[in-house]
């Protein structure tokens, strides 16, 4: 590859001028990421370098830096620990964007859509398994999200008791549980169908209502109906 200096650009070409004449939406995913790092190496310029480490992480995609670490990130040429932190800066700052716009005071989870998407931001790049309770009062609005755990979704993880206990130490009236595949997909797997029908069977014990239970993926979720125990899988971003 031959290196050409982002000066020697034609102004149109070069990203920090386009961004200022048709604004940030102009510019494509390595000129977004060359202004964030602003220097290339000996043998690249900033795009060229840019192109290259989103041809290196996962997914070949600029969404694949919510899952590098500084170590990986590192690992690859010409990404020293400086343009490592800035790029996770980045990637913490976006998701904080995100939630924060989706956040509201009162909460309502009247819609799976709305719910999924509201947690999307904080669970679907999530390295390991990560389960949610949220505790709903009577119109359905979330009084506390509880984290339960952090590394898989199994029956000791997401127990009844477990679930219950937290539900009934809350007060709620009804719950929703949530866990991400950090594969991507959200198609669940039989221990995944096993413990919700524990969990519903709980709740019709106890009086707490299990209103839903929703797998996160990757710009996509699965929730079940449970009165018929059908499972819904759609891509919300």
């Amino acid at each position: 590859m031959i290196k050409t200096n982002i000066k020697q650009l034609p102004l149109s070409e070069r990203p920090y001028e386009k961004c200022l004449k048709y604004g940030a939406s102009s510019l494509s995913d390595a000129e977004l990421l060359a202004v964030i790092i602003r220097t290339g190496t000996k043998k690249e310029n900033s795009i060229q370098l840019a192109s290259r480490v989103i041809n290196e992480i996962p997914g070949k995609k600029i969404s694949g830096l919510f899952q590098m670490s500084v170590a990986q990130l590192v690992d690859i040429h010409g990404i020293g620990n400086a343009k490592a932190v800035q790029l996770l800066s980045l990637t913490e700052i976006t998701k904080r964007m995100m939630s924060s716009a989706l956040a509201e005071t009162d909460f309502i989870c009247d819609e799976p859509e709305k719910t999924a998407l509201r947690f999307m931001p904080e669970m679907r790049f999530e390295e390991t398994e990560q389960v949610r309770l949220l505790i709903l009062n009577g119109r359905n609005a979330l009084v506390k999200d509880i984290i339960l755990s952090n590394g898989s979704f199994n029956a000791a993880m997401a127990s009844p008791r477990e679930i219950f206990y937290n539900a009934l130490k809350n007060k709620a009236v009804s719950i929703i549980v949530m866990h991400n595949h950090p594969s991507g997909d959200p198609t669940p797997s039989r221990e995944d169908i096993l413990i919700t029908k524990r969990l519903i069977e709980t709740g019709k014990l106890i009086g707490i209502e299990l209103l839903d239970h929703i797998i996160l993926g990757d710009n996509r979720y699965v929730r079940k109906r449970f009165s018929i125990l059908t499972v819904y899988k759609k891509e919300i971003l």
